[in-house]
């Protein structure tokens, strides 16, 4: 493989690290402060997606579409907070899977309901259509480096967020000791509120962005929903550092296993055999990636017991 095609791959695995850095930042969030398992977090992905196509189909406009995206998904958000997840945080954890699970057939059957079955694209803006010529004279769509722009900036915007900010503060206490800052006079249930419309926000973020390189339809966030757990599993629960960290290591993992295995593996066997095994193994690596991560650090890279 030539250097100029590695270091292409190496920037798609930094895209898709940065985009699932959106999903898990705000699954940690909520899952650490909260003690909740929300499988619906896939499904807040999939309402972004859909509201920003929709509105890029009416107005044209990319920006418009973004925001429509984050709107759509926090509103979203807050309300299955304030209806349904708001009965689940003294339940058992089996109670909320079901819950949760529950929501993702609701809102795929409604998503279905109102825009169709059939997929709706989101076009990438003219600006953006383009390649961008790098140093070394590697040619890289603009779009792919407008995502891994917006997940850093994003990235240290949380950061400081939750570092040097009063509900950065409270986000921190809440998550471990829920009763002593009750019991301080904040109102453990607007925290709550307003740290799950921040995470189905990002989701919702994740999924506009990544609904112009990709189709949008019905069910498109339950397979990153898998490895949004994968990456908040080997960063740690609870801690944006380590969903940032655990984001970009599966997705430098899983590009470059895909591109790098099949042709290490054709140095000693037949191609079509090297083909099949290394894609094989290259679909593996990651959670091979988090067992190996758990053997050794069994709370994740940066995650407290």
């Amino acid at each position: 493989m030539s250097l100029l095609l590695l270091i292409e791959q190496v920037l798609n695995g930094l895209q898709f690290g940065v985009m699932l850095f959106l999903m898990a930042a705000g699954l940690t969030l909520i899952f650490g402060v909260m003690g909740l398992i929300n499988l619906a977090h896939g499904s807040l992905y999939m309402v972004g997606a859909f509201a920003a196509a929709a509105v890029a189909g009416a107005t044209g406009s990319f920006l418009l579409a973004l925001m429509a995206s984050l709107t759509a998904a926090a509103v979203a958000g807050a309300l299955i907070e304030l209806l349904v997840i708001r009965r689940l945080y003294d339940r058992d954890h089996l109670d909320q899977v079901l819950a949760t699970f529950a929501l993702i057939l609701i809102f795929s059957e409604g998503t279905r309901w109102v825009f169709g079955s059939f997929p709706l694209f989101l076009d990438i803006p003219a600006a953006l259509s383009g390649p961008v010529t790098l140093p070394g004279g590697i040619q890289y769509p603009a779009y792919r480096l407008l995502i891994i722009a917006v997940g850093l900036v994003i990235a240290f915007g949380l950061f400081q967020l939750i570092a040097r900010t009063r509900i950065g503060i409270r986000i921190r206490a809440g998550e471990s000791d829920r009763e002593m800052i009750a019991a301080l006079g904040v109102d453990i249930s607007r925290l709550y509120t307003i740290v799950f419309a921040l995470g189905a926000a990002l989701a919702g973020l994740a999924g506009a962005l990544v609904g112009a390189i990709q189709s949008v339809q019905v069910g498109m966030g339950e397979p990153v929903l898998i490895l949004a757990f994968v990456v908040i599993v080997i960063g740690g629960i609870g801690s944006i550092k380590g969903a940032f960290v655990g984001a970009l290591l599966v997705g430098l993992t899983d590009t470059l296993g895909g591109v790098l295995l099949p042709g290490v593996f054709g140095t000693f066997m037949e191609a079509s055999a090297a083909t099949a095994i290394g894609s094989s193994l290259a679909s593996m690596s990651i959670y091979i990636l988090m067992a190996g991560v758990l053997l050794f650090r069994p709370t994740g890279l940066y995650g407290t017991a």
